[in-house]
């Protein structure tokens, strides 16, 4: 059963890294290719999602360590 933890918490560490890199703070999405954004706005279509998704893995992340250290 530890084994599919340690799976599991290397899936959501990479899913978790990838989303947070692919977020830039006040340039928006299309900073990552190239794009210039001078002023911060809300998050809106991919960004959005991209956002919840990120919390999303963070808390699966967090659950599945939890539940590692709980089951080993």
């Amino acid at each position: 059963m530890q084994f599919y933890f340690n799976i599991a918490i290397i899936i959501l560490a990479v899913l978790l890294v990838t989303a947070i890199l692919l977020q830039q703070r006040g340039s928006g999405l299309g900073g990552v290719f190239g794009g210039e954004g001078n002023a911060f706005q809300t998050r809106r279509g991919v960004e959005r999602y991209l956002f919840i998704f990120t919390i999303v893995v963070a808390i699966l992340f967090l659950g599945v360590a939890i539940a590692n250290i709980i089951f080993a």
